[in-house]
């Protein structure tokens, strides 16, 4: 239990549903759709449109989502592959031919369908109860009223002003300003679009006026995105991947999603005794660091679109991560493995829901950089991913850009399963931290007895392109030893990602969040 004498929060503890998010009043709203009869699809589906109003430099309906769900009266989980793919145009020789050794951050080039809608309206249809009128009904009212600015969304919101051109600043910006704290955010387009995909489900996005608009935008600013490519866009059901780690299984989507890389680093570290270690002390943070080097290595060679994905096997393998672990000096830190040219990222949202049958719900949607490419449709405001910056023009990679083709993602929902009976959907939201934050989340429960909340709350670090970050939560002490083992520390602007969780414990749900965004757990 935590020191009730400090700072902190509690974890919420509920026994009809709850939901987990950066934003309370897209808990809220996740909460009254339970409460009115939906179940957690609806909820999640629901809370996470109310994200891209409550946080549009994280996410939107111009962007990508994955999801797993453990339905009502069942114990398996089931992978929905939300990421949208690159335009038929997209070609990676003749980017080369043009100079580029890697995809523009926040050119046009980056820009790569949204896959996120037709994902919804899929998870709705299938395992939804309410019609998708109803569950996009808060989503409407919230783009036309608009939502006060929470504080960690305007400093988000400053940072990440520059990168918005265009259109996108006319419709993300207070006179080419960021806003501040409880300034209303309203956007009356997306809440039309809305109001189109109630009454003609995915064809209200993907045809007609606002796929036009899009469309159009695109080829203005130079895209090669055609109405078909739109058209095409589909989500896709798949199995997760799974590892075991101190008898707890942990369960993430499989490639084009780079959730096996939290499995690889686990299974690195289950050659090192974490729990002998003080968990916030150097000797833990290195360990992992250098397991984090080389897992996320791994990724980059063989993570890609499924169907270029040759190498999952290989990399999920106990003998690899055997062999990984060994390269491991436990008092020196190795050089960082060379990064190919993917981005590296920071920006997402992540949303889960359990309600009163215990069906689970772990979402995580999200637009890439902070506002995506910078870029937007100009009648309806729709901000556009820029994914396509995930692919590598390395000639001959897996991962290698091409039309039609989906970028290595790094955004990764995550269940935890034991004895065969799933007690956790949680996602540690962070751009490419996001496989080292499940990999700690998972650690700090299972090594070190945490609660979920302090498992959340506890300090974080990664070894970044800029050197090892290290939250002000760690001691200086701690830094000092780091240091001396060779890690160039840094302490980082912003803090490491954001996390959510709900623990399935019987009758009762207990729901963390983590303090370092805007948002909470809430539960009836």
């Amino acid at each position: 239990m935590r020191d009730l004498h400090l700072p902190g929060r509690s974890a919420v503890y509920a026994r009809n549903g709850i939901c987990a998010t950066s934003h309370p009043i897209a808990a809220e709203v996740a909460v009254e759709v339970l409460k009115s009869g939906g179940n957690a699809a609806d909820a999640a589906i629901a809370g996470a449109l109310v994200l891209g109003i409550a946080e549009p430099q994280m996410t939107g309906i111009g962007g990508d989502c994955f999801v797993l769900v453990k339905p009502a009266g069942s114990e398996d989980v089931i992978a929905l592959n939300g990421s949208g793919r690159a335009p038929q145009g997209l070609n990676a020789a003749e980017l080369r031919a043009r100079g580029l050794t890697a995809i523009p951050i926040q050119g046009i080039e980056a820009v790569t369908l949204p896959g996120a809608i037709d994902a919804f309206c899929r998870l709705n249809a299938d395992y939804g109860v309410k019609a998708l009128a109803e569950v996009l009904a808060p989503a409407i009212r919230y783009a036309e009223e608009g939502i006060p600015v929470a504080p960690r969304v305007a400093f988000d919101w400053a940072d990440d002003l520059p990168c918005l051109k265009g259109a996108a600043r006319e419709f993300y910006s207070f006179g080419g300003k960021a806003p501040a704290v409880g300034q209303v955010f309203r956007a009356p387009g997306q809440a039309e679009v809305f109001r189109r995909i109630a009454k003609e489900g995915r064809a209200g996005f993907y045809e007609g006026e606002v796929a036009e608009d899009m469309i159009a935008s695109l080829q203005a600013l130079g895209g090669s995105h055609t109405r078909a490519d739109l058209a095409r866009t589909t989500c896709d059901y798949t199995r997760p991947v799974g590892g075991d780690y101190q008898g707890t299984e942990l369960l993430e989507h499989p490639p084009n999603g780079q959730g096996a890389t939290a499995i690889l680093m686990l299974n690195i570290l289950k050659h090192f005794d974490l729990a002998a270690m003080n968990p916030f002390g150097s000797e833990r943070a290195h360990i992992e660091a250098e397991a984090a080097k080389l897992a996320y290595d791994a990724r980059n060679r063989f993570i890609a679109d499924p169907a270029f994905t040759t190498r999952l096997d290989h990399m999920l393998a106990p003998e690899t991560a055997a062999k990984l672990a060994a390269l491991i000096d436990p008092k020196r830190a190795m050089p960082a493995a060379a990064p190919l040219t993917e981005a590296v990222h920071r920006d997402t949202i992540y949303i889960t829901v359990v309600d009163r049958d215990r069906m689970a719900v772990s979402l995580i949607y999200s637009v890439f950089w902070g506002f995506g490419s910078g870029l937007a449709s100009s009648k309806f405001g729709i901000n556009f991913q820029n994914r396509g910056a995930g692919f590598t023009l390395a000639e001959g990679h897996p991962n290698e850009a091409a039309g039609g083709k989906r970028p290595m993602h790094t955004i990764i929902p995550g269940m935890l399963r034991q004895n065969g009976r799933v007690t956790m959907p949680f996602g540690v939201m962070g751009g490419a931290y996001q496989p080292c934050g499940h990999a700690r989340f998972v650690t700090n429960l299972t090594d070190y007895g945490m609660d979920l909340q302090e498992a959340i709350d506890a300090p974080r670090c990664f070894p970044g392109p800029e050197g090892m970050e290290v939250e002000r939560g760690y001691s200086d002490r701690v830094r000092a030893e780091l240091a001396a083992m060779g890690h160039k520390v840094v302490i980082p602007a912003t803090p490491l990602g954001g996390a959510q969780a709900i623990r399935i414990d019987g009758e009762v749900l207990v729901g963390g969040s983590d303090p370092r965004k805007d948002g909470c757990a809430l539960g009836y």
